[in-house]
């Protein structure tokens, strides 16, 4: 009871983030002062010169001040305005951790960073001993991106932790606010970088010794260039135990239209959509587009276009709408109008909340591209499954203690499942039984949605 009465009382402070105000009454009938009393172990009812003591102002985000550091740190870019690129480890991604690690500063949080550059800000509880609750996300960017991606979980999980502490509450538990390090996949093609190896991924620190960005640059030596990775390439570091804390939430933009065209605050997300990622490469002989005739011709070039289409047709076979493939790049070399390709790389997403689907429907595609290689007489020099994530099923508990706390706060809702998956994904696996993830539509007053899902380990 306490655990879901501990999410219950962060979950609340989060949906305020976006609004304006909100002034508590204060009664014994008042959910949020009840949540808040469950989690804080202080009977904020015993008397109303106590109530002035403990919650000393009313409950309020300042929107205001939340849209201007969202404003600020999108200045932080490698590109002009509106967009905004922040890649992994560049000036900019430092000087936007430095903004962060400041703002936690001011807001009273201790702070720390691992090996490669997560960085906690803990409020501790007056039971440290207890598993805290975490939240938090990202605020690297991918090329021409939006500035809400990521950085809402972060500076809203802020913001939430200031909207507490103005109210006067006192935690039990600890409570943390995570920036996680990569969480977009940009520089070295790993999506959740660093959320995987807070998960304990003995593979992944391994697969980053050998690991290079497209300037030929080591993960390694990008780190240490941040200022991270200083004494050793050994990344164990990082890890954490099952357990370490009691819940994760994350608040993040919906990336999806539904709530905006359905006019919907709240998304309740019943699954996260197991996610897989692989590359292809054909290799065929290159030759002058004039001087080759079409019958004698080994066109690496064509064996990609067509794996391309094979990929969206094996995903309509499946004949579910939960599963989705997508082929985001593929390159031809040389890449010259007038030369035939001599081989080509393909990079393919697919996902489905049901992991055995998508798995047949990875095994299709290794298949298509065995049988196109055959046929048109190239060679399928790799075919590499860089991930293969499992889905998560969300917790019954928590989707009823999101959905209570949207009927409490009078905000619109619907169940939904995330096909966009998070570092939330992967926080499950060492929080204590439940993970929650928090999506915001928009900030502006007038269009403001939020997307949320629970995941049960």
């Amino acid at each position: 009871m306490q655990k879901n009465m501990s999410l219950s009382a962060l979950l609340q402070i989060l949906f305020l983030c976006p609004f304006s105000t909100l002034t508590a009454a204060f009664n014994n009938e008042d959910p949020t002062l009840r949540t808040m009393e469950d989690f804080s172990g202080y009977p904020i009812h015993e008397s109303h010169s106590f109530i002035s003591n403990t919650l000393s102002s009313p409950l309020y985000a300042d929107a205001q001040n939340l849209q201007n550091q969202i404003d600020e740190l999108s200045r932080l870019s490698d590109t002009p305005a509106p967009s905004v690129t922040r890649v992994l480890y560049t000036e900019k991604d430092v000087l936007a951790r430095r903004y962060i690690k400041n703002l936690m500063g001011l807001s009273g949080l201790s702070v720390r960073e691992d090996a490669v550059g997560n960085i906690f800000g803990r409020w501790e509880g007056d039971e440290p001993e207890l598993a805290a609750v975490a939240t938090g996300s990202h605020t690297d960017a991918i090329p021409y991106s939006g500035k809400y991606d990521g950085v809402v979980g972060v500076l809203g999980a802020i913001e939430a932790i200031n909207v507490l502490k103005r109210s006067g509450f006192k935690p039990k538990r600890s409570l943390e606010v995570i920036l996680f390090t990569s969480e977009e996949p940009t520089r070295f093609g790993i999506s959740c970088l660093g959320s995987r190896l807070l998960a304990g991924s003995e593979a992944l620190a391994k697969a980053l010794k050998t690991t290079f960005d497209g300037q030929n640059i080591s993960f390694f030596d990008a780190a240490r260039s941040a200022g991270y990775a200083n004494d050793q390439d050994d990344l164990s570091s990082v890890f954490l135990k099952k357990g370490t804390y009691s819940a994760f939430v994350e608040l993040h933009i919906e990336q999806g239209p539904i709530l905006e065209d359905e006019g919907i605050s709240i998304g309740i997300v019943t699954a996260i959509a197991a996610p897989a990622s692989i590359k292809v490469e054909f290799e065929g002989n290159g030759g002058h587009a004039g001087a080759v005739l079409m019958p004698n011709r080994n066109d690496a070039g064509l064996a990609g276009a067509e794996l391309a289409l094979a990929v969206e047709r094996h995903v309509l076979e499946s004949g579910s709408i939960d599963s989705v493939g997508t082929v985001g790049i593929l390159e031809l070399h040389p890449g010259a109008i007038n030369s035939i390709p001599s081989r080509s790389h393909l990079e393919i997403d697919t996902r489905d909340i049901n992991e055995e689907r998508r798995n047949i429907i990875i095994e299709k595609i290794h298949q298509s591209a065995s049988a196109i290689a055959k046929k048109r007489q190239v060679k399928l020099t790799e075919f590499k499954i860089i991930n293969q994530d499992p889905p998560a099923l969300s917790e019954k508990s928590i989707i009823k203690a999101m959905e209570e706390a949207s009927k409490e706060l009078n905000l619109s809702h619907k169940f939904m499942i995330s096909r966009a998956y998070h570092d939330s994904l992967f926080m499950a696996s060492i929080s204590d039984g439940y993970d929650l993830h928090s999506m915001l539509q928009r900030l502006q007053p007038q269009t403001r949605r939020i997307f949320i899902h629970g995941c049960h380990v």
